[in-house]
């Protein structure tokens, strides 16, 4: 199960970590070398958050191959660095969005019904893995003084070596899941799927403009660099290490609450200190958050949890759309990114309070 778990790992690596991620610790070399502002990178982000809602809702009706959608994902983040010009970034982002949605769903099917819970956690690292990995090499590149072009080009490099070596692996389609008991929504339900919306608002603002926060109060690239691969590193050790013993609805609660405090601490602490402490407290919850989503929408709805899931799916999709354009909103007025992540912080804290105001009793 070992191999399975590990091949897991670095698929979501891939598909997540550079398919949807990459942009993030690329965005302050993209300002720097190709002039990109603020406002078009956050519509470059949404391209690629709508790409995800899109490959998700495709992945509902047809089996995508998990070797193809990782091609995709290597070429076009090498395209990234080719071509130019906001129209093919555009699409370019929004593609890489509907392969990494693609390849997430074709790893879950493939690879957790195989593994236990600890090695289901495995997998899941591979998020935070692909994250530091992809901030540790921009790092590198910066301090070679490559530019944003050839980051992109060495990321999809990577990526493509990912998928070369998958494809000695068997991966193949999993079958079409047996036919559900109907889903019958209640208010709980409903819930969970705008407490699931909020945390995808919540957590996207820190998560896309971190790197760009800490060029901000930190010039020197050696140091504002290490925002991103400290951020990605908090997310793989989260799912290995969380409390599961507090129950999924209060585990998540209380990582929204952690979430909630890592948006607000640039906002807190000046300087470096509430940028780095952003990117431990969003880092170390997003992935739980995730994991402990998915499991209480199995405890409230059982054997017809996939409609569940899927509604909260959207409902994150949603809220990872609106917070890029927030900030684009924000970026020109008085309060610019500081007010985003106060709104981010708020709408975080809400959805805590609201999961543990009618906390519902785990099936044993």
């Amino acid at each position: 199960m070992l191999h399975t778990a590990l091949a897991g790992l670095a698929a979501l690596a891939a598909a997540m970590g550079i398919g949807r991620f990459a942009f993030t610790p690329l965005l302050p070399l993209m300002q720097e070398s190709d002039g990109l502002s603020l406002a078009q990178g956050g519509y470059l982000a949404s391209a690629n958050y709508i790409g995800y809602f899109a490959g998700a809702l495709l992945a509902t009706r047809v089996r995508p191959g998990l070797l193809p959608s990782l091609a995709a994902i290597a070429v076009t983040t090498l395209a990234m660095g080719v071509v130019h010009g906001m129209a093919a970034w555009l699409v370019l982002r929004f593609a890489a969005g509907v392969a990494s949605a693609c390849a997430l769903v074709q790893v879950s099917a493939w690879a957790l019904p195989r593994l236990n819970a600890r090695l289901a956690g495995v997998v899941f690292a591979g998020v935070g893995t692909g994250m530091a990995l992809a901030g540790a090499l921009c790092l590198a590149l910066t301090q070679l003084g490559a530019s944003a072009s050839q980051a992109w080009v060495a990321l999809g490099i990577v990526a493509a070596a990912i998928a070369l070596a998958l494809s000695f692996v068997s991966t193949g389609n999993a079958a079409p899941p047996a036919t559900a008991p109907a889903f019958a929504w209640s208010s709980d339900a409903r819930r969970l799927v705008l407490c699931y919306g909020a945390f995808g608002l919540g957590y996207i603002i820190p998560a896309t403009y971190v790197p760009a926060m800490a060029r901000a109060v930190l010039p020197d690239p050696a140091h504002f660099g290490w925002a991103w691969p400290i951020f990605g590193v908090a997310a793989a050790a989260s799912t290995l290490v969380a409390p599961r013993a507090l129950g999924h609805r209060r585990l998540w609660a209380a990582s929204a609450l952690v979430m909630a405090a890592g948006v607000a601490a640039p906002l807190a602490i000046a300087g470096a200190a509430g940028v780095l402490l952003s990117a431990v407290l969003v880092g170390a919850t997003f992935m739980v958050i995730t994991m402990a989503g998915m499991q209480e929408a199995r405890a409230v709805a059982g054997a017809a949890a996939a409609p569940l899931m899927a509604a909260m799916t959207a409902a994150f999709a949603a809220g990872q759309i609106a917070g890029p354009l927030l900030v684009s909103a924000l970026a020109h007025t008085k309060g610019g990114v500081a007010a985003a992540l106060a709104l981010a912080s708020v709408t975080l804290v809400v959805s805590a309070l609201a999961l543990v105001r009618q906390e519902k009793p785990c099936p044993t």
